[in-house]
């Protein structure tokens, strides 16, 4: 399977005959080729995206449909397809996944074909549950987390109390969906895999740089909040830790691999002492014993600035 096979080419040669340039160029970029998909194919297809004459259904189901081939390199190639035209391609596209009732729906696929495609059959599930998660996230939020403004005036950062604690646990469970594919450097052996990686890389670094600005605008109004939302807001904030020594792991594997460094952010846990401060603070409104309400909490937001 080191080439095009007869069938890659008999079903590119069938699109041409209908005249489905688009549908042509998804065969093309999910061929069996081990490889990842070949740019000239992704440039054609993000292209296409923007032309109001192209027919976004239509290509979706195309990849869709690919995503039910019985091999692993067709059904990887058409996930990293979709992810790359979700992150680079006209809006509409997304918008299009996010309205449909169902997407992938690959939880039980399994390439028996060989030990390489039992290996790859465990990436395609998780990968494709991220690809879901990342349109249902958009469903419910009605933009791209990946793709909004970040930092000081950004969405996150500007977001008032009562969106800003239902927007994060969404963010929370598409960034839980990306860690899961839980990928060690010895077992990115191929390029359709790594090309997989590199997408969920990116995406890891949008997604961190939007929950970070979220704990910050948490953390600058925690004070101002209701007991219910102060409740709220320090359990989104115990899960935001946790994550971090996730999403630390995740870039340690990106390291060994050759990511470029600098292309890494440094991530060091959180001081303990503003645990301690916003736990005080919620004492202090249940009628516990109070608190020093500010106790570091101007050093503790330093810190979140420093990561954004």
């Amino acid at each position: 399977m080191s080439g095009q096979t007869l069938t890659d080419r008999i079903a590119a040669a069938q699109y041409s005959v209908t005249g489905s340039a688009v549908a042509r160029a998804v065969c093309k970029a999910t061929t069996h080729e081990v490889m990842g998909p070949k740019k000239k194919h992704l440039d054609y297809l993000i292209q296409a995206t923007n032309e109001t004459n192209v027919n976004i259904p239509q290509m979706a189901d195309t990849l869709f449909e690919r995503a039910t081939n019985s091999s692993w390199v067709v059904v990887f190639k058409a996930l990293v397809t979709t992810h790359h035209l979700m992150v680079h391609g006209n809006e509409r596209f997304i918008q299009y996944l996010a309205s449909r009732n169902t997407l992938f729906n690959l939880s039980n696929f399994l390439d028996k074909s060989g030990s390489h495609g039992y290996d790859m059959s465990t990436f395609i599930r998780r990968y494709s549950r991220y690809l879901n998660e990342k349109a249902f996230s958009y469903r419910q939020m009605a933009f791209d987390f990946a793709r909004v403004k970040k930092g000081a005036d950004g969405v996150m950062r500007t977001m008032v109390p009562e969106k800003l604690l239902k927007s994060m646990p969404i963010l929370q469970g598409q960034i839980d969906a990306l860690l899961e594919f839980d990928v060690h450097p010895n077992e990115l052996t191929n390029g359709v895999i790594n090309a997989a990686f590199m997408l969920l890389f990116k995406d890891l670094i949008k997604l961190f740089a939007c929950y970070n600005d979220g704990v910050i605008n948490l953390l600058e109004k925690f004070f101002e909040m209701k007991k219910g939302q102060c409740k709220d807001a320090l359990e989104i904030y115990k899960r935001f830790l946790t994550r971090m020594t996730r999403v630390s792991e995740f870039l340690k594997v990106a390291e060994q691999v050759g990511i470029d460094k600098g292309d890494i952010p440094d991530l060091t846990q959180a001081p303990s002492s503003l645990m301690e401060t916003l736990e005080q603070h919620l004492n202090s409104l249940e009628g516990k014993k109070p608190g020093n309400r500010y106790m570091d909490l101007h050093v503790n937001l330093l810190y979140f600035e420093a990561c954004s």
